[in-house]
C-alpha cells in the first residue's frame, strides 16, 4: 500500500504519516508536483487558514497537479475544505474547485462554540467504499471553525447544531472534516479503506 502525503507547510503531516505506517503503508512525503503525478494515491492534510494553504500550494506548483490527479485523493480537515470552490476564510479564498460549493464559518451559538473541537458521532448518508465497516454513531475527532456546504457530495455528517459534512466524495476525491489519525478505531478503518481503494 503506497501513499503520497503532501507536505506543503500547512498540514499535520507527522501524525497522519504515523497513522498510515501503523496500517502497513509505505508513505512518501513530498511537495513536488512530479511525485503527485506518479502517485498511486494522495492525501492532502491541512491545518490553519485556507488562504495561506492555497498560497503554499500555488507557490509549490501543486494546484494543477492536484486538480488533474486521476487516482484516489483524500483531503483531511482543512484538506477537505480545500477540495471545494471557495472559502469565506481570510476575506475570501479561491480553493481547488474539485467539489462545488463555498466553505463558510461556523456561526457560534450558546450551545455551539466555534471552533468545533472534540468528539462527535457520525451519521451515514449513503454507502461508499471509504465508509466500509463504519456504522451510524461511530465517533470522530473534529477541530475546525469553518464548515463545508452540505450537499450531494456529503456521504456522512455530524450534528453540531447544524449539519457538518464529515465525509464527502466526488468521483475520485474524498474528504474527512475530522482527523482520522486521531479518531481511534473508526479513523483507522477509514484510512485503511482509503489505502485499499483501487488505484
Amino acid at each position: 500500500m503506497n501513499v503520497t502525503l503532501i507536505g506543503y507547510g500547512a498540514g499535520n503531516v507527522a501524525s497522519v504519516r504515523f497513522a498510515l505506517e501503523r496500517l502497513g503503508a509505505r508513505v512518501r512525503i513530498t511537495d513536488d508536483p512530479a511525485d503527485v503525478d506518479e502517485a498511486e494515491r494522495v492525501i492532502l492534510p491541512g491545518v490553519g487558514a485556507a488562504g495561506y494553504a492555497m498560497q503554499r500550494l500555488k507557490a509549490l506548483g501543486l494546484v494543477e497537479a492536484l486538480r488533474a490527479f486521476p487516482r484516489p485523493l483524500l483531503g483531511v480537515c482543512l484538506g477537505q475544505q480545500l477540495l471545494f470552490e471557495t472559502s469565506a476564510e481570510d476575506g475570501g479564498a479561491d480553493l481547488l474547485g474539485l467539489i462545488p460549493g463555498r466553505v463558510g464559518a461556523i456561526a457560534p451559538a450558546p450551545s455551539r462554540p466555534s471552533p468545533h473541537m472534540g468528539w462527535s458521532r457520525l451519521s451515514l448518508r449513503r454507502p461508499d467504499p471509504l465508509l466500509e465497516g463504519i456504522e451510524d454513531g461511530d465517533w470522530a475527532y473534529f477541530v475546525h471553525g469553518y464548515v463545508c456546504p452540505d450537499g450531494p457530495a456529503t456521504i456522512a455528517a455530524a450534528d453540531y447544531g447544524l449539519p457538518v459534512p464529515a465525509v464527502v466524495n466526488s468521483a475520485n476525491r474524498w474528504g474527512c472534516q475530522f482527523h482520522p489519525e486521531r479518531s481511534a478505531a473508526a479513523g483507522a478503518r477509514i484510512l485503511k479503506n482509503f489505502l485499499e481503494l483501487p488505484a
